[in-house]
């Protein structure tokens, strides 16, 4: 199965220990990753609300580039998933907006006609890939780890391909079938605070903190995520947190593809593992990595 790989400015960077686990797991799920030649960044989010038409843009770019290859765009982060997929759903929906990026895009020799659809690397894992199919391949059984199954917000809404908006349940059967536990997790759609850690980092904190209580509370081992800007908010903040609440949180937020990585018996530091902020220590270090 071969897709069009959009893999965003974080996993390139602070998320690079996404990268590795994509790199160990997506030949032995049978997914063939092509990155999108000079690609650019998405413009994220936040800048939708600062210059919405530029975003539009800039993100078309992307769009323009892939359309030509005929293949569903795939990107792993939540953040890019939803400017990429806001920015077809806007184009699509307004004439007067499409005229004005097609312009844009005609000054850098470009054109986009709307036929790139947009998918997140999660979706396309049990979508395309099946659980079934995931599960018959687990060398390491994972029993004993119990897992918060956190989707993050972005992926979620306002648009989705997960099975339900606000109780989505495909990662706990993912979870399940890599032989861990899915943890009680009901703020698994739950925001926590993105870029506001940049802007209004209190606020952004207490999110966090919200989340991380509720893990805690319902014995979680680790936290698992698909998104980037989550990973980063709930494990490299997590200090943050307890000098600020007074708390003392030590729960390792990892990726889906790492948890997968570790199923399937790959190396520990192979799948980036050794690099989460919170480190993976005791029992949860031991399952993880045999």
């Amino acid at each position: 199965m071969k897709y069009t790989y959009y893999p965003g400015c974080s996993v390139k960077a602070t998320a690079n220990l996404y990268q590795d686990s994509i790199d160990a797991v997506a030949p032995l799920l049978g997914l063939e990753l092509e990155e999108l030649e000079d690609w650019n960044c998405c413009g994220a989010t936040a800048y939708m609300s600062v210059k919405e038409l530029m975003s539009f843009a800039i993100s078309s770019r992307n769009l323009a580039l892939a359309e030509p290859l005929h293949r569903d765009l795939v990107t792993p982060c939540s953040a890019c998933y939803t400017v990429l997929k806001k920015t077809n759903t806007y184009l699509a929906a307004y004439p007067e907006l499409r005229q004005k990026v097609g312009k844009a895009l005609e000054v850098a020799g470009l054109s986009y006609s709307g036929n790139v659809k947009v998918r997140h690397l999660f979706n396309v894992v049990i979508d395309d890939v099946g659980i079934e199919k995931i599960s018959s391949m687990v060398q390491r059984n994972l029993e004993g780890l119990r897992v918060a199954c956190y989707y993050g917000c972005q992926i979620a809404r306002p648009e989705t391909d997960l099975d339900h908006p606000d109780n989505p349940k495909s990662m706990e059967a993912l979870v399940i079938a890599l032989g861990a536990t899915a943890s009680y997790f009901p703020m698994k759609t739950h925001c926590c605070g993105a870029s506001l850690m940049g802007t209004e980092e209190e606020l952004a904190l207490r999110l966090c903190k919200n989340l991380l209580l509720n893990a805690e509370r319902n014995n979680a081992d680790v936290i698992v995520t698909v998104c980037p800007l989550c990973q980063m908010n709930l494990d490299v903040y997590q200090g943050k947190v307890n000098k600020l609440f007074g708390t003392n949180f030590h729960i390792p937020v990892i990726y889906f593809t790492q948890l997968i990585g570790a199923a399937m018996g790959l190396p520990f530091k192979k799948l980036g593992l050794h690099k989460v902020a919170m480190k993976i220590k005791g029992e949860p270090k031991r399952i993880l990595n045999g």
